[in-house]
């Protein structure tokens, strides 16, 4: 090879390398965006495995009414965690709910205990209500399909930032 040919794939070699440097950056930044407007609301990290989620904290009355409601898209590293004060036999549903979901109740010791997988909005006045005859005291809603993507299932660790 001519030393005229090695500088050009030297050359080619350096432009691709710094193209997907500039895709990198800018996914990057796209991510740090979301997490800075996340900061601002109540939120904190709740993992599963490898798999951690920026969450907003719903930990009042009116939190937890509103949840996800009439939100068109929530990021695939996102969702809502839900704190109640002491253990119960919560049910949920997806009224005003737009985009499917999977819920996943999390008991005292921070076990899931039970997963709704993607579960569907609701567009009439009678929704059906999801939930397990266990008790929790923590709910974890995330994008619908990614509990089954992502392997998660009864008995697995939950840890979260308080």
């Amino acid at each position: 090879m001519t030393k005229l040919k090695i500088k050009h794939l030297f050359l080619a070699m350096g432009l691709i390398i710094i193209f997907f440097i500039s895709i990198f950056l800018s996914k990057n930044e796209i991510y740090i965006n979301d997490l800075n407007k996340l900061k601002t609301k109540n939120t904190s990290q709740v993992c599963i495995s490898k798999n951690c989620f920026f969450v907003e904290i719903a930990d009042t009355a009116q939190k937890r009414e509103n949840g996800l409601m009439n939100r068109k898209n929530v990021p695939n590293n996102s969702g809502m965690f839900f704190i109640f004060k002491k253990e119960g036999n919560y049910t949920f549903w997806m009224r005003n709910t737009l985009i499917s979901l999977d819920i996943i109740w999390i008991d005292k010791n921070n076990k899931i205990i039970y997963i709704e997988k993607n579960a569907q909005p609701c567009t009439t006045e009678q929704c059906k209500t999801f939930g397990p005859d266990q008790k929790a005291k923590y709910i974890l809603e995330i994008n619908g399909g990614l509990a089954g993507e992502m392997g998660f299932k009864a008995g697995d660790i939950v840890v979260w930032q308080k």
